[in-house]
């Protein structure tokens, strides 16, 4: 195992970790001599509503001082504004999204918190493009006027970040407008912007200074200067605003009065292009910097961003050499030798070279020799680190020829990291090293195989668990430990509970050496184990023995996040006895606890949310269910274990159908369905088949809800059945869909057989959530089989339990009779006072036919909205709600259209609201309201 040399003597704190450069993320402090180009900040506020707007030219035309202004001169009118500073470092998809993430969290975190827990959760676009539509999402419900600008875009060539952005301008809401500055053309399709009259492009002829600009800014820059100069240079120059600016500083430096005659003097180079610049800059200004200044700029060259106690680190100097690089460096931003100052940090200011001096002076540091280049970069890694600018240490240590130092200082601070939240962050980092580094390091390796488990590559994960067994010598117990629990988790994560099962007797006596983090991880395995063993008493025990639960215990020192899962499964252990009651409380005060925690507890607010949603459901709010979870569908997906997105997914069906939506309800079963069959999740694609059963059943689709019964018992056939003594959630959702089909053809015997056994296994295992309903539907069997005192007795004891468990949904869906079955046994014979009241409660939550408004009522209202709704609609919307009335799903649409389903799920958004409608069912009502 690699160890850190630096971890006693550099002293890093790693609780001050700083791993995005915050300066980029900051709108750019004025150049204070810069003439304001009123000309174009009043075309550009006046058209301020425009979707995109470009600022393309050479370097030196003002770009970015332009764009600058106009972000500033928001404010007043209620815009907010998200700024990044691009280079070449950002040309990677994930450092692009997560910047871009970052500086829209600056204006309100809450626009980003769904695309930052979504982001890199997968491989591929998809997963890009699943992030940008969740940041998208985000905006709208911002609700102001949004801002994206992004400078220096010529450094972003990559298709995947190309496409990401295409993406930003074609599904942006009303309420955002992207700004876009760059040397080159901007290589994204804006035509369908244009024929919308969108866009606002500047380009050379736009940026160049007019005759008057270059007077105002050259009198700035000198004092007087007369018409016929200040033309004479802008002609010169071509209204290239570096170009006057050397010009001006040419006169400064020569200490010539701005007379005709001096700046005729001055017009020799002729000064027209970037090309020109460097060596005019070269010889004019560098040549005449004394010989330590020119050396402190060279050695800031080699850093993306630079501050006073920055540059004297490079040199090692005093701080009386601070007082005078601070001196300096605030006389070179005051001459206008192309240095910005971007923000200021502390008592520190950020600057900042202008690119085409940087180049000048790079070339220069290229030349000095291999020793003093490294010397120059370790001396950077050393101030950074202990700064707390972690990325751009590990940058300056490769540069240093230290690539074993950099992988220390990743593997020193990759636990706060991940205490942290920054997953991305960290294997972001690991990437910057070279392969063979990584591979050198058992630390990494093992972090990287936790990330991968993370981002649900389980493939990739396996792989990596197989060759750490294979390499982790014996006396690493700690090491090996950690293996083993995210082995584990791993099959918890595939779904596959005899697999976890089979280890469990590993993971109860974890080594004296093992971290804080893997120890609470263990703990979070072995409850959901246990869960599935059906011992919740145990499962919660071992939460609460280790301060998860809210029985008391020491605290753990680890993880937030990882505490909140374990009190997620805490309530996921009530659940599952069906004690929802008690399921509620825990599922509240995490999610309440894990959104006060923010990004590094993303994970279990989504988990607590997700079954938060099913007890909503249980207890009769379908809407305040959906409400919860439909924006949350995609990070549940993505970051939640399989038992967790099926809850999901069958409470958001379960939620549209009692609301009236049935193809919609549908929509979520197939979703469910892809998400089995994709993942390779039998027990998920089981759960989602048996719904489909119900669900057709209650449609009167006696077919289809045998052919999905078909379907469910050949997958039932071809997966083994576990051997270990664990629930089988496969083999009882089989069984649930046979009764139900059994009960709705009249087949009662084989139903009664089925339901007998089916009772006394869930008894065995402890779900006496699923006896209740059960014994609702043996009730049913047995009054139609003529048996009334065992349909009574059944009926009771159904009760019984549905009232101490708090159960009331499922409950009302054992069957379509059950209403009726119990209330007729109310009149013949009263229950006692307690279930009386319980079957009140559940004759209450009866859902009742959808209120209809007098303009409803009215079809000839109702086309006129539709009408208005359709023209409203773009080409593309109107080919998806076509496909919509054929009933084809989410997939099939993207299929047909060449789309991504993500694609496909934006536009479906927009078509609702511009029908005004809440679903796929009454976009199809009102399509038909037009035929």
């Amino acid at each position: 195992m690699s160890s850190s040399p630096e971890q006693s003597s550099e002293g890093l704190d790693a609780a001050a970790l700083k791993p995005l450069v915050s300066s980029k993320l900051a709108v750019p402090c004025s150049t204070r001599r810069i003439a304001a180009r009123e000309r174009l900040l009043s075309r550009m506020l006046a058209e301020r509503r425009r979707r995109c707007f470009v600022l393309q030219s050479p370097a030196g035309y003002g770009k970015t001082t332009t764009l600058v202004a106009w972000c500033r001169a928001l404010a007043p009118f209620g815009y907010d504004v998200a700024w990044l500073s691009l280079d070449a470092a950002d040309n990677e998809p994930s450092v692009w999204l997560d910047y871009l993430l970052a500086s829209v969290a600056r204006v309100e975190p809450a626009i980003a918190r769904d695309a930052v827990l979504l982001q890199g959760l997968g491989r591929g676009q998809e997963d890009m493009e699943r992030a940008i539509i969740a940041l998208l999402r985000g905006i709208v419900e911002h609700r102001r006027e949004l801002v994206i600008a992004l400078d220096d875009l010529h450094c972003l060539t990559d298709a995947r970040i190309l496409e990401a952005l295409q993406w930003l301008l074609d599904y942006a809401p009303d309420n955002l407008h992207v700004a876009f500055a760059s040397r080159g053309p901007i290589p994204l399709s804006m035509d369908r912007l244009r024929a919308q009259d969108q866009t606002i492009e500047l380009n050379l002829s736009d940026l160049r200074f007019s005759a008057d600009e270059a007077e105002r800014f050259l009198k700035a820059q000198l004092g007087e200067v007369d018409a016929a100069s200040a033309r004479r240079l802008n002609d010169l120059t071509d209204g290239w605003v570096s170009g006057l600016q050397l010009f001006s500083l040419g006169l400064k430096k020569k200490r010539r009065a701005p007379t005709s005659g001096a700046i005729d003097l001055t017009i020799q180079e002729q000064v027209r292009d970037a090309r020109t610049f460097a060596l005019y800059f070269e010889r004019e200004v560098l040549s005449k910097l004394a010989p330590a200044e020119l050396d402190l700029l060279t050695r800031a060259a080699a850093c993306d961003r630079f501050c006073a106690s920055l540059c004297t680190a490079l040199f090692e100097r005093n701080e009386t050499d601070h007082a005078r690089t601070a001196q300096l460096l605030t006389r070179l931003e005051n001459d206008d030798l192309f240095i910005a100052p971007l923000n200021a940090t502390g008592h520190e200011i950020w600057y900042r070279l202008h690119p085409l001096l940087r180049h000048t002076l790079l070339e220069r540091f290229e030349s000095w020799s291999d020793g003093t280049r490294r010397e120059v970069h370790a001396r950077a890694r050393q101030w950074f680190l202990a700064h707390g600018h972690l990325g751009e240490a590990v940058h300056h240590a490769l540069k240093a020829g230290e690539p074993a130092r950099a992988a220390a200082l990743i593997e020193e601070c990759a636990q706060s990291l991940f205490l942290n939240g920054q997953m991305r962050t960290l294997a972001s980092l690991v990437r910057q090293l070279p392969l063979a580094q990584v591979q050198s390091s058992l630390n990494l390796r093992i972090w990287m195989a936790r990330q991968q488990l993370f981002h649900m590559e389980s493939e990739a994960c396996a792989a990596s668990l197989d060759a750490l067994d294979a390499d982790l010598p014996a006396q690493a117990a700690a090491d090996r430990f950690k293996v083993l629990v995210l082995r584990v988790a791993l099959a918890i994560q595939r779904d596959d509970a005899s697999a976890a099962a089979a280890l469990l007797s590993k993971l109860l006596d974890p080594p004296p050496s093992a971290d804080a983090v893997t120890v609470a991880g263990c703990h979070n395995v072995l409850s959901w184990i246990h869960m599935q063993r059906g011992e919740f008493e145990q499962a919660r025990e071992i939460q609460q023995a280790h301060g998860h639960g809210t029985g008391g215990g020491a605290a753990l020192i680890g993880t937030a996040a990882g505490t909140l899962m374990g009190r997620c499964f805490i309530g996921l252990s009530y659940a599952l006895e069906g004690q929802m009651n008690q399921a509620e409380r825990v599922y509240r005060s995490v999610l309440r606890e894990a959104e006060r925690h923010g990004r590094s507890c993303n994970q279990p607010a989504c988990v607590a949310a997700a079954l938060l949603g099913e007890v909503l459901y249980e207890q009769n709010q379908a809407d305040a269910a959906r409400e919860l979870l439909e924006r949350r569908a995609d990070m549940i997906e993505r970051v939640a274990v399989a038992d967790v997105v099926l809850r999901g997914m069958l409470v958001l069906a379960g939620a549209r159908w009692a609301a009236g939506h049935r193809l919609e309800a549908f929509a979520w079963l197939e979703r469910l369905e892809d998400y089995g069959v994709s993942a390779a999740l039998p027990r998920v694609l089981g759960a989602s088949l048996a719904a489909q059963v119900f669900r057709r059943l209650s449609n009167d689709e006696f077919s289809v809800a045998q052919a999905c019964l078909e379907r469910l018992r050949a997958l039932a056939d071809a997966t083994p059945a576990p051997d270990t003594p664990i629930f089988d959630g496969l083999r009882f959702a089989e069984r649930s869909a046979a009764i139900r089909v059994h009960i709705a053809t009249g087949d009662f015997e084989p139903a009664a057989l089925a339901l007998d056994e089916t009772i006394a296994w869930c008894e065995t295992h402890r779900r006496q959530g699923y006896v209740a309903k059960l014994r609702l539907q043996r009730a049913v069997v047995d009054m139609r089989m003529g048996r009334a005192s065992a349909a009574r007795a059944n009926v009771v004891a159904a009760l019984g339990i549905g009232h101490r468990l708090g159960l009331m949904r499922s409950m009302l869906d054992a069957d379509p009779s059950v209403l009726d079955l119990i209330g007729g046994m109310a009149r013949e014979e009263a229950f006692d006072p307690v279930l009386t009241f319980y079957v009140e409660r559940l004759q209450s939550a009866q859902p009742r036919p959808p209120h209809v408004t007098p303009a409803q009522s009215t079809s000839t209202a109702r086309r006129r909205a539709a009408g208005d709704g359709i023209k409203a609609l773009s080409e593309r919307e109107v080919e998806v709600v076509r496909l919509l009335g054929e009933a084809l799903s989410t997939k099939k649409i993207a299929r047909t259209l060449g789309l991504s389903p993500e694609t496909v799920k934006w536009h479906l958004t927009n078509i609702y609201a511009k029908l005004g409608v809440s679903g796929r069912d009454e976009a199809v009502e009102r399509m038909r309201d037009l035929a």
